[in-house]
């Protein structure tokens, strides 16, 4: 027993101050943590107004610049890359210090339907703004619904060794019927309506649904042709392969009419365009967006693999 009679005050004055310290604490990281926040909006404001001051102050002088916007990886709604480019191109053409737009791609392709979007977007605001050039600089590979988005432009600059072409359409998937049959297992799928099921992979091949599959790749593969005639129009000579999903070097995309000559960025936006200045307009995702559009993503993937159709 303590012989202190005052050994209880003293107690929950200790643990008082315990708590009373433990709060100091914790207030503190928490105006820490305010303040960081506060410090790194700060940031990116400052670099907003920044670039929005440079490219005031092009337009002002009259200099100009060359506006550059990088589109890479698979075409397709997790990337968001059509609607990015089509912000970025819009971005772009409103800013008065814009003397040309170069579209520096590095794609295998992608969605048939997000490519043509882009596609028609580049070719409409080509008609709106006819004074100001729109090129593409193939990186490393510009392949199937990449080469899509390309024809649209005025001339397609290429490396040597960069991929280009495939101009064709897939649509792939699996069959489980045979292990199946070996494991026991019995499909029991029931629709309303006849071709619902249509690329159901653990149901038997139809020939009626094989059928449907290969005209709708048809009837893509017949709108990605024409719109690689109509933008590249007479500099295309047609052979036997252009359009057989067959792929080339960049060299030999040349002569074949599929590419315009040998060029990169900065070669373009300085002995085409003459505006050697770049200013990069590619569109960045903020966390936020990323993870709803994924959410998105994922509740759609079910419906999307039963008949996924893609230019690559």
């Amino acid at each position: 027993m303590n012989d202190n009679p005052n050994w209880e005050r003293q107690l929950l004055e200790k643990l008082a101050m315990a708590a009373l310290l433990e709060q100091r604490r914790t207030r503190q990281w928490k105006i820490f943590f305010r303040l960081l926040w506060l410090a790194i909006l700060a940031f990116m404001v400052i670099g907003l107004f920044l670039r929005n001051d440079d490219r005031a102050g092009d337009a002002l002088t009259g200099s100009g610049h060359t506006a550059v916007i990088s589109p890479e990886g698979v075409i397709d709604s997790s990337n968001n890359t059509a609607e990015k480019l089509i912000a970025g191109l819009k971005d772009a053409y409103d800013d008065k210090g814009t003397r040309g737009i170069i579209i520096e791609a590095n794609s295998p392709g992608g969605s048939p339907v997000l490519s043509g979007v882009a596609y028609d977007e580049i070719r409409r605001q080509k008609k709106l703004h006819p004074t100001i050039p729109l090129y593409v600089v193939v990186d490393e590979v510009c392949a199937s619904g990449c080469y899509y988005i390309a024809a649209a432009a005025d001339k397609i600059y290429v490396d040597k060794a960069s991929i280009v072409g495939s101009i064709g359409v897939l649509s792939d998937g699996f069959g489980f019927t045979g292990a199946m049959e070996k494991l026991g297992i019995e499909r029991r799928l029931k629709t309303a309506g006849e071709n619902k099921a249509m690329g159901d992979p653990f149901s038997p091949l139809n020939s009626k649904h094989e059928a449907i599959r290969q005209q709708l790749l048809d009837d893509i593969h017949r709108q990605f042709i024409k719109a690689v005639k109509d933008g590249r129009g007479s500099r295309l000579k047609t052979t036997a392969d252009t359009f057989s999903g067959m792929v080339w070097l960049g060299e030999k995309s040349i002569p074949l009419g599929l590419a315009d000559g040998y060029g990169t960025v900065q070669s373009v936006a300085r002995d085409v365009i003459k505006a050697e200045k770049t200013m990069d307009y590619t569109q960045q995702d903020d966390f936020a967006s990323r993870v709803a559009r994924r959410m998105g993503v994922e509740f759609a993937g079910g419906v999307k693999s039963l008949f996924n159709t893609r230019m690559f």
